[in-house]
C-alpha cells in the first residue's frame, strides 16, 4: 500500500537529423519517427535517476514481501499510432552528459548529449563497434551513434522491457523495469539510465503508415507531469477489532487530515467510516462516536490532483490496500510524489455486498513547498 516517487537528474533527446545538437533542458522528450528531406529521421530519449535516491528507497523504505518499479512518462503528443506500435527500454551501457541546449537552438548548442555524442561535441563518440559483454546499438547508413544499451538477460533478470501502444491503450508511460533496477542496486550493471526507442524494423522506415511520434514531458517541464520512478510495495496490515462496515450508506472522512504538508512528510491518513443509518438498538451512547473498520483485502485508496482530475495514484489491489489496527482504517502517504502548492483529492474504494464502491467524499489536502 505504499507508493514513493523519485524523479529524474537528467534527460535528453537525441536525433539523426540533428546528430550534434543537444536537447538536454528541452521540456520535452520523444522516440519518433519521421520523414525530413525526403529522409527517414529518429529521435529517441535517455533519462537516468540518481543512484543514491534509488539506494535509499531500496534500503530504508521498502518493508513487506514485494516490491514493484515503474518508469512513468506522461504524454505531451502520441500519435500516429498503428494497430500496436510499440516502445523499448534498455539499460544505457554508457555515461552521458545532460547539457543545456533546446530543440532547435539557432545556434545549436552541442554542450551535452546528442546522436553521435555522449558528452558533447567531438568528445567520446557512441560505440557503434566491438561491443562489449550484454551491449548493442543500432543505426542506419551513415547515421552512426543514436546510443549503447544492455541487452538480453543478468543474472538471471530480462532487462528488455516494453510497453505496447494501440488507439484503445492509455498513451501515458507505465512500464515494469523492476528488473533493471535490481542490476543496478546489485551493481550488477552501471546505473547510466534508461534509453527509449522504438523496435528497430519501425525506425528508419519510409512507410508513413507505421511512423508514430512518442513525445512526452522531461524533467524541464513546467507542467504537473515531470517524469519518474515509481516504487510500489506491499506493507499492508489488518489487524482490528473494530467493526467491519457492511454498508455502502455511510459517512467517509479523514480524521486526523491536517490540511497542508511538505513534500518531504510521511502521513498516516486515519478513516472514520460511519453508516448513515445505523441499527435501531437500545444504546446509551451515541451511534456516531464508533468507528468502523473497512472490509479487508479490498479496499484501496487512491489520490487525484483536485484542479485536472488527473490520477496521481491509482487504485492497485497489491500496493494500495487500506490497513487497518485496533483504532481505524489508515493508510500511509509519502508527499515527495506530489507536486508542491497543489491540492489533491483521496478517493476510497471498497466492495459491499458484491457491489464496488468508490467514496468521493471531497477530502482534500495541500501540499506546499518547505
Amino acid at each position: 500500500m505504499a507508493v514513493y516517487k523519485i524523479f529524474p537528474t537528467k534527460d535528453a533527446s537525441i536525433y539523426t537529423e540533428f546528430p550534434d545538437m543537444n536537447t538536454g533542458l528541452d521540456s520535452i522528450i520523444e522516440a519518433s519517427t519521421y520523414i525530413s528531406q525526403d529522409t527517414p529521421q529518429v529521435s529517441r530519449y535517455l533519462i537516468q535517476f540518481s543512484d543514491s535516491e534509488i539506494n535509499d528507497v531500496l534500503n530504508t523504505k521498502i518493508s513487506g514481501s514485494s516490491f514493484k518499479t515503474y518508469l512513468r512518462n506522461y504524454a505531451a503528443l502520441v500519435e500516429g499510432l498503428n494497430v500496436e506500435s510499440k516502445l523499448y527500454f534498455y539499460p544505457i551501457s554508457g555515461s552521458w552528459e545532460m547539457g543545456t541546449g533546446h530543440f532547435k537552438d539557432n545556434p545549436n548548442v552541442t554542450n551535452g548529449v546528442s546522436w553521435t555524442w555522449r558528452s558533447y561535441n567531438g568528445i567520446n563518440a557512441w560505440t557503434t563497434s566491438s561491443f562489449g559483454t550484454y551491449t548493442t546499438a543500432s543505426y542506419s547508413g551513415s547515421k552512426y551513434g543514436g546510443g549503447t544499451w544492455y541487452t538480453g538477460s543478468v543474472l538471471g533478470l530480462n532487462i528488455i522491457q516494453t510497453q505496447s501502444f494501440s488507439y484503445s491503450d492509455p498513451i501515458d508511460v507505465k512500464v515494469d523495469v523492476t528488473n533493471t533496477v535490481l542490476t543496478w542496486y546489485s551493481g550488477s550493471l552501471p546505473n547510466n539510465g534508461f534509453i527509449v526507442k522504438q523496435s528497430s524494423t519501425d525506425e528508419f522506415i519510409y512507410d508513413e503508415a507505421r511512423q508514430a511520434k512518442f513525445k512526452y514531458f522531461s524533467i524541464d517541464t513546467n507542467t504537473i507531469y515531470p517524469p519518474c520512478l515509481e516504487f510500489r510495495w506491499n506493507d499492508y496490515s489488518y489487524n482490528s477489532s473494530l467493526t467491519t462496515l457492511s454498508t455502502d450508506e455511510a459517512f467517509i472522512s479523514l480524521y486526523n487530515n491536517t490540511g497542508t504538508y511538505y513534500p518531504e512528510s510521511i502521513a498516516r491518513f486515519r478513516l472514520a467510516a460511519i453508516p448513515k443509518y445505523p441499527s435501531r438498538v437500545f444504546s446509551t451512547t451515541s451511534y456516531y462516536t464508533t468507528n468502523y473498520k473497512l472490509p479487508a483485502n479490498i479496499s484501496l485508496y487512491s489520490i487525484k490532483d483536485s484542479e485536472t482530475n488527473e490520477i496521481i495514484v491509482d487504485f492497485d489491489p497489491i500496493y494500495t490496500r487500506i490497513s487497518a489496527d485496533n483504532t481505524s482504517s489508515y493508510f500511509d502517504l509519502y508527499m515527495n510524489g506530489l507536486e508542491p502548492e497543489r491540492y489533491y483529492t483521496v478517493l476510497i474504494q471498497t466492495v459491499i455486498d458484491g457491489n464496488t464502491i468508490v467514496f468521493d467524499e471531497n477530502i482534500m489536502f495541500k501540499v506546499i513547498n518547505g
